[in-house]
């Protein structure tokens, strides 16, 4: 668990720090006379915008959820609940912060390759779906396991007496 979480961590980092980078150079560039983006009344650029923003909240998020992992004090008891879902809420909010990045790359296509060549955004987005559905099939296991450990076998390291009779 302390090496799945250092390792995305580091994944998470990186997808803030790239993020944190594009929020401040949109594509299209900006004015130079009065620094208002050249596209800002597109569509397409607001929906970058939203979801590099978002990018930027999920990432920071799963940074913070992977780093209470790396110093928890790991008692006992922590394995049992505690831990387990910080490691799902913090592949969760590592994958949303993933799907988000995509679609923002997706919308920065579509904001400068938007008349004569329709064909190359369509492409780049289809293609941007890769990664996020790699990251879904290779992590889905682990989270599985994990959701399987936390929730359905409880019983297993608690067990409850049942009586049939009073």
């Amino acid at each position: 668990m302390k090496n799945t979480s250092a390792q995305c961590m580091v994944v998470a980092t990186l997808i803030a720090t790239i993020v944190f980078a594009a929020a401040f150079t949109l594509p299209g560039g900006y004015n130079q006379n009065s620094g208002i983006p050249f596209f800002r009344h597109k569509p397409t650029l607001i929906i970058f915008v939203i979801a590099d923003a978002f990018s930027l909240i999920f990432s920071s998020t799963s940074v913070l959820i992977f780093l209470s992992i790396l110093t928890s004090r790991y008692a006992e008891r922590d394995f049992l609940e505690s831990l387990p879902k910080k490691l799902m809420s913090g592949l969760a909010t590592l994958f949303l912060s993933i799907v988000t990045m995509m679609i923002a790359f997706g919308a920065s296509f579509f904001v400068l390759y938007n008349k004569h060549l329709k064909w190359v955004p369509i492409i780049v987005a289809g293609l941007a779906s890769i990664p996020v559905i790699l990251f879904a099939i290779l992590q889905f296991r682990l989270l599985g396991d994990v959701y399987h450990s936390t929730y359905q076998s409880r019983y297993l390291f608690k067990p409850k007496t049942h009586m049939l009779y009073y």
